[in-house]
């Protein structure tokens, strides 16, 4: 088994450069290169735990997302982990199915593991669950939420919910729909609090009054509760378009739809948000919000890893919000 000796002597360096290589240490270019082909020829595999108990440094990101069911954020993490892993980081995910008591321990699991940042999608709005990582000084970032009790001290990664919504719930009313109905996800949610903010402002934008019955919160986004949410809202209602909050909502109106044996867009329009590849299978094509997968995977990454090098050389640094736009996909569902 090759050893670390072995690679200073392969790639023509000290054990000392070696070693700082090893343990995150910036090296010369030149040097970094020829530890790296000395490390690939001879196979050599570093003890992880050991070093992490040296230097405090795991390598590893704890995620902590709602449902591991959920499209949107596990899109988002898979080309994160694809950055992250480019420089040495690998992830380690829980879900907390919405619950807030487990997703605080999640949390205290992840710490215990000695994780160098911690990437979360939050349940609990209050930020209870994440004081200890930041009495801890570990860096958090989060997607797509954020929390305003811990807004100087948590980095986010944000899209614009708002005008986004608005501006689907207006193409809907340029086409003329007035009785639209809306899938919402859990109403403590940020992002579900900004999406149907945004409904509201095109509604009264074109004087058209909100009615409660075309207005639906489930208290978990999931697919079942998309297609429970639907059969529940068409119950009450009869709207001429619906607008689907997220991926799994969409999935679960489509599947009641069907199910009702109701046509897109003949019986009933609809719009959705969120571009996944799933969504491409669903005929006609859907108008829907597109979010920035990719842009907001590069950020996640670029955050956490400014926050942890920042932490590592003790340099101070503000919280940092991110926030990308949504763009409107033309469809043929409405």
């Amino acid at each position: 088994m090759a050893t670390i000796k072995d690679v200073a002597r392969h790639s023509g360096v000290s054990m000392a450069t070696v070693s700082k290589y090893l343990n995150g240490i910036k090296v010369k270019e030149a040097n970094r290169c020829a530890i790296d082909a000395a490390i690939s020829e001879l196979g050599y595999s570093p003890n992880v735990l050991a070093r992490g108990l040296r230097t405090g440094q795991s390598h590893t990101i704890g995620v902590v997302i709602p449902e591991l069911t959920s499209v949107f954020p596990t899109t988002i993490l898979s080309h994160t982990e694809d950055i992250l892993f480019d420089k040495g980081y690998s992830l380690v995910v829980s879900h907390c199915r919405s619950d807030i008591e487990r997703e605080a321990k999640a949390l205290q699991n992840l710490l215990t593991k000695q994780v160098d940042g911690i990437i979360n999608m939050p349940s609990d709005i209050s930020g209870k669950h994440l004081l200890p990582a930041v009495e801890k000084n570990i860096p958090v970032v989060l997607i797509d939420r954020i929390i305003p009790a811990l807004a100087d001290k948590l980095n986010a990664v944000l899209v614009d919910s708002v005008s986004a919504a608005e501006d689907m719930t207006q193409l809907l009313i340029d086409a003329g729909h007035k009785d639209i109905g809306i899938l919402l996800g859990p109403e403590h949610i940020v992002p579900f609090q900004n999406r149907y903010k945004g409904y509201m402002q095109a509604l009264e934008k074109n004087n058209i009054v909100p009615k409660a019955e075309l207005i639906c919160f489930a208290h978990r986004s999931t697919i079942q509760m998309g297609y429970d949410k639907t059969i529940e809202l068409l119950s009450k209602s009869k709207p001429t378009a619906l607008f689907a909050s997220n991926h799994n909502m969409t999935m679960g109106a489509v599947m009641a739809l069907n199910d009702l044996r109701l046509s897109i867009p003949q019986d009933i329009a609809l719009a959705a948000f969120d571009d996944l590849p799933a969504s491409r299978v669903i005929k006609p094509k859907l108008t829907l919000v597109a979010q920035p997968h990719e842009a907001i995977a590069q950020s996640i990454a670029d955050i956490m890893l400014t926050a942890i090098e920042n932490k590592r050389d003790d340099i101070s640094t503000d919280a940092v919000v991110k926030v990308h736009k949504a763009v409107i996909q033309m469809g043929a569902s409405v």
